[in-house]
């Protein structure tokens, strides 16, 4: 076994830990940690290929301020504990039913047909490096970044807009 095998699996273990500990708390504060966690280790899985520009806008819009704006709601809304609501009896058991079949086309393909994919082509040295990124940005795609960035625009001066109070 050769070390990114097992650098791999660990982040692996880890990375189905914390969807598994998001789903299952019962305090909803504890949910957005351990999604944060698992924002983490996926970042994590961008640097090991290579990828920093994605893994860095990863943590920090992610796991940065989208999870502070959860967090912000969470707390505003006084909705920490997650109680049970009584549910109808069907979505048990097809939960279950649809998990297990889920995992068996997973053990199906991961282990029966080893020949399902082709190998990957060798990645080119600056795929996914800012520089790279803000070249086909500004080159390629200027016109829909600037549609973009004006209807941010205009969303904001209309939030501002609704939410000004007349004054008298």
């Amino acid at each position: 076994m050769n070390a990114d095998l097992i650098v791999f699996s660990g982040l692996a273990l880890v990375a189905i830990v914390a969807a598994l500990g998001m789903i299952f708390s019962r305090n909803a504060v504890y949910s957005a940690i351990f999604l944060i966690l698992n924002f983490v280790t996926v970042a994590i899985f961008y640097l090991i290929l290579d990828a920093s520009f994605i893994a860095l806008t990863q943590v920090t819009i992610y796991a940065g301020a989208i999870m502070v704006l959860f967090l912000f709601v969470i707390m505003l809304l006084g909705a920490e504990q997650v109680g049970r609501t009584p549910g109808n009896l069907w979505m048990r058991p097809t939960a279950i039913l649809l998990g297990l079949v889920l995992l068996g086309e997973m053990v199906y393909l991961i282990f029966l047909q080893r020949d399902l994919a082709p190998m990957m082509p060798p990645v080119a040295a600056r795929f996914g490096s800012p520089a790279q990124v803000g070249e086909e940005l500004f080159s390629h795609y200027l016109l829909p970044f600037e549609v973009t960035s004006i209807l941010l625009l205009s969303a904001m001066i209309g939030a501002i807009v609704l939410t000004k109070r007349k004054s008298r």
